[in-house]
């Protein structure tokens, strides 16, 4: 709802003719006062970590922080959230409810990046001043270098991998998916049960359209819910309902610093999605929210909520919000094979091709048949005789998937086919 004469709550509207001071344009061109507009995006955010049980009291959650717009405001509002719990613990007589923990992770990428080392070590250090002023309560920051990913010749063996994709766009893609396995490290490692992406409509938006063009519209309703929990930490995107436009203004009204680390333009499928949807939104400011929503009206699947577990600690009005928004079994779709590089569920026909993998003589092999179109057509190398080469540059986590996933695909398989299979004793007759 826009601001107006009976909802503003800061009382700059005395009657029905009187204007907002210093208006702001909202989502879809609607106008807010500065303490409405802020009121407006902590409520999306709220209703949105409420309604999918995001962060419940006994959780540990871990804050992927690039210190741009997005992450900010998302680091920002967990700390005002944990704020008020710790407000609300330490006046409470029976303490009942914990004060969940916070964690912040910066991926360090100096090893890869064309920007000068000394300018990402300022940009580090600006980021810890952050953190450390977003006290009490007390949250640890965790710089990750992007290479810790690999056990040993850590950052010749990123860079040679990265080198071994021609193409752009899947070697933006490639390091898209290292930095989501870097941060599930961290988090396993570290006791998180959560990490919060600051992800907004407008990258959701972009993703929708660069999903559709490489052929991902199968595994698309995976990527563009409030939850992911398909990974071993699930994933979540409380600002998913928030503009990257709402989002700069609120740093500038609050004065949030952020720390932008200067990249190169993305020349591949990314980067021309990015302007083109950049140019559809200055046409029409409603235009990245239509994209959302439409793409939202696909099933989503059945990893898509957090599993219901512990439900005693979740406050009984949270239980009772996700009782309405959460997915019934009907509603979602259920995937038991997932691609071994991007982790993306496999559709039929890509299912179809894991009956091959009884002949596969080598692991590289197997990694070419089990994983998705796009990656084989983006990342993967066309020779297959580099198939080899690129298979050993792989880090271990994604070495491990790999494997994991042709196990798991042949016994699927086996599965699907048990009543055709003859029996032992039928023949022998």
């Amino acid at each position: 709802m826009a601001c107006n004469a009976s909802t503003c709550q800061s009382n700059c509207y005395k009657n029905e003719e009187a204007e907002i001071k210093e208006p702001i344009s909202g989502d879809e061109g609607r106008m807010f006062c500065g303490e409405c507009f802020r009121s407006n995006l902590y409520g999306k955010f709220r209703l949105a970590i409420t309604s999918h049980a995001m962060i419940t009291p006994t959780d540990n959650v871990l804050v992927a922080f690039s210190g741009g717009p997005s992450s900010r405001v998302a680091l920002q509002f967990v700390h005002e959230m944990q704020h008020k719990s710790l407000k609300n613990f330490d006046a409470s007589r029976d303490r009942s409810l914990p004060v969940f923990g916070v964690g912040v992770a910066f991926i360090d990428e100096t090893s890869i990046s064309p920007l000068p080392s000394h300018d990402i070590d300022r940009a580090i250090q600006d980021i810890r001043s952050i953190v450390s002023n977003l006290a009490p309560p007390i949250k640890q920051l965790h710089v990750v270098p992007i290479e810790n990913i690999y056990s040993g010749d850590r950052t010749d063996r990123l860079k040679n991998l990265l080198d071994a994709v021609s193409d752009t766009t899947g070697k933006e893609d490639l390091l898209l998916h290292i930095r989501m396995l870097s941060l599930q490290k961290l988090a396993s490692e570290n006791g998180y049960n959560r990490i919060v992406l600051g992800l907004c409509t407008s990258r959701i938006a972009c993703h929708v359209i660069t999903a559709t063009v490489k052929g991902q519209g199968y595994s698309l309703p995976a990527d563009i819910q409030y939850v992911d929990a398909r990974w071993e930490i699930p994933v979540v995107l409380p600002l998913r309902d928030c503009l990257a436009q709402e989002l700069n203004m609120l740093c500038r009204l609050d004065g949030l610093k952020t720390v932008e680390l200067l990249k190169g333009p993305c020349s591949g499928i990314n980067g021309l999605v990015s302007s083109f949807v950049r140019l559809l939104q200055e046409e029409n400011p409603s235009r990245e929210c239509t994209i959302v929503r439409t793409a939202g009206k696909l099933t989503p699947f059945h990893f898509n909520r957090i599993p219901e577990n512990n439900d005693f600690i979740i406050p009984l009005a949270t239980r009772r919000r996700q009782k309405r928004y959460n997915l019934k079994p009907n509603e979602s779709i259920s995937s038991e094979s997932f691609c071994p590089i991007c982790n993306s569920p496999l559709n039929k026909s890509d299912s179809l091709r894991l009956s091959n993998l009884g002949s596969c003589q080598t692991s590289s092999d197997s990694l070419g048949t089990a994983c998705c179109s796009s990656c084989r057509f983006q990342i993967l190398p066309n020779d297959p005789s580099s198939m080899e080469h690129f298979y050993s540059l792989l880090p271990q986590p994604l070495v491990a998937r790999a494997k994991h996933s042709s196990y798991d695909n042949l016994s699927l398989l086996r599965e699907q086919i048990q009543d055709c299979l003859l029996s032992d004793s039928e023949d022998e007759s």
